[in-house]
């Protein structure tokens, strides 16, 4: 319990989430002088609500008669400033920023060991060493902050990057308009490799095209980045350039293009009806009452990301792909989906599992929630492949390690998936800046933590077996004769 000797007597305030009666000494009145405050105080920190006590002690002031306040009285009014308003004046408005990230962190962080080190006593070492002159000091101090954390997905958001990334759960991001990964063949040492380009983006419209290398971006070579870190290259504010070397996969002739970024819908779902498929790949039923996979065809349907939209454009196409007879046998792709809304990800386990778990949620304290599927399923039988790689990760990985667990998918892959089982929640500062905390993690229902290690396939393939990326191209692989089983 915080305790401040103000004059001959004491101040008390509860800790977390507690309120309590504030009495200060006040002998000169016929009665106390009651002040109610709320006195959030982390247990961490220590650090009473002294703004709280000295501004509604002031009011309480101004509100007596002016003969019950005597000498007494302004002594200890004039303590009680001195003790506990003096320091929250001294701080700045910068510090006053870093300290909203820091009480954001201690207050929700899921490893309350913060890696290691005291919390509190590196708050106090950055109040006193780190320069917060201006803006962007203080931006360079919580980022450095939140560095020590040792965990990349707590992460500082400035206000551009904040706006960005809510854009971007919604459907919709401002950058050049490419899909990327990397090329499996080099592992991530390679160039980032051009999936797909946004049909009508910047980068459509520049003549890139799928297959094609991003050497680098702004001068910055693009060998070794993350999937996140090629993002961020890539996106940016809205007319901003960005100037791409590239080449093509039959042609060591390196191209510059210089283009702006501009806002690109995303389709979170895009799917085709494979006709002909090779007898090799597998998953054919027999003996199938509507004769839906007898004549080769197979239901493909790539999802990119896990926006507000997903849920409902998925549910469109696998009805779609059940009307033209494709739907006996399908293909998830979630390859280079890194994720997205939590939420989406496990609707779309439930348009594909009827009673099973589909994830464990678990923080510092152990599993506190299970989301489970909930009898709603529009296709619980249909033999499903789920394709995933590297650049699969949070969201799809729930997804995918549901649909593993359950048996209800094969899971083809040459590596295990990128292995993000963390989940964050955005904390908005007042600046119009945020963060993004880690606040539990992932689990999948056979109680696998996947963090770090992802999900392992069932169906192991060489990198140079696996069928491309994208509806047309898929389709065009599956029906050769020597393509890979897919199919448990």
């Amino acid at each position: 319990m915080f305790k401040q000797n103000l004059v001959s007597n004491k101040v008390q305030s509860r800790t977390a989430l507690s309120y309590k009666q504030c009495q200060p000494p006040l002998a000169p009145l016929s009665r106390p002088l009651s002040l109610r405050c709320a006195c959030r105080v982390s247990k961490t920190s220590r650090e009473p609500d002294g703004d709280c006590l000295r501004k509604q002690l002031v009011e309480k002031l101004s509100s007596l008669p002016w003969k019950q306040v005597g000498a007494g009285m302004l002594a200890t009014a004039l303590a009680f400033n001195l003790a506990v308003a003096q320091p929250a004046e001294s701080i700045s408005t910068e510090q006053l920023l870093f300290l909203d990230t820091w009480r954001a962190v201690d207050r929700a962080y899921v490893d309350k060991t913060f890696n290691g080190q005291s919390w509190f006593k590196l708050k106090e070492q950055f109040l006193k060493k780190e320069p917060m002159d201006s803006r962007e000091e203080t931006y360079a101090a919580i980022r450095k902050l939140l560095a020590t954390l040792d965990d990349p997905f707590t992460r500082f958001l400035e206000p551009s990057r904040l706006d960005a990334l809510r854009r971007g759960t919604r459907g919709a991001v401002v950058g050049v308009g490419v899909e990327v990964t990397y090329d499996e063949s080099q592992g991530q040492n390679g160039d980032l490799v051009v999936v797909t380009p946004a049909p009508g983006g910047p980068a459509d419209k520049a003549g890139i095209q799928a297959g094609d290398f991003i050497v680098s971006v702004n001068g910055k070579s693009t060998k070794g980045l993350s999937l996140y870190e090629a993002s961020d290259l890539l996106t940016g504010p809205e007319g901003s350039q960005a100037e791409l070397q590239v080449r093509s996969p039959d042609s060591p002739e390196i191209k510059t293009y210089n283009i702006s970024r501009l806002r690109v819908n995303i389709n979170p779902v895009t799917y085709a009806a494979c006709p002909a498929v090779s007898p090799s790949v597998g998953g054919i039923r027999n003996g199938s009452s509507s004769g839906e996979d007898l004549d080769g065809k197979l239901g493909y349907m790539r999802v990119a990301t896990f926006s507000s939209n997903t849920v409902g454009a998925f549910r469109d196409a696998l009805q779609d792909l059940r009307s033209k007879g494709a739907g006996g046998r399908l293909v998830l792709d979630l390859r280079n989906n890194g994720g997205g809304l939590f939420p989406a990800g496990v609707e779309l386990g439930r348009l594909l599992l009827n009673q099973e778990d589909i994830v464990f949620i678990a923080d510092s304290q152990g599993v506190r929630d299970i989301f489970s599927a909930e009898n709603r399923a529009i296709e619980p039988q249909a033999p499903l492949a789920v394709l995933v790689n590297k650049g699969t990760a949070s969201a799809s990985e729930v997804l995918a390690g549901a649909l593993k667990d359950a048996g209800r998918a094969s899971i083809v892959a040459s590596e295990n998936s990128f292995g993000k089982g963390l989940i964050q929640t955005i904390v908005n500062l007042p600046d119009g800046s945020g963060l993004a905390i880690t606040v539990a993690k992932y689990q999948t229902p056979s109680g696998t933590d996947i963090n770090k290690v992802g999900i392992a396939p069932t169906i192991k393939l060489q990198p140079e077996q696996m069928p491309p990326i994208g509806p047309d191209a898929f389709c065009s692989a599956v029906q050769d004769p020597s393509a890979p089983r897919l199919f448990k």
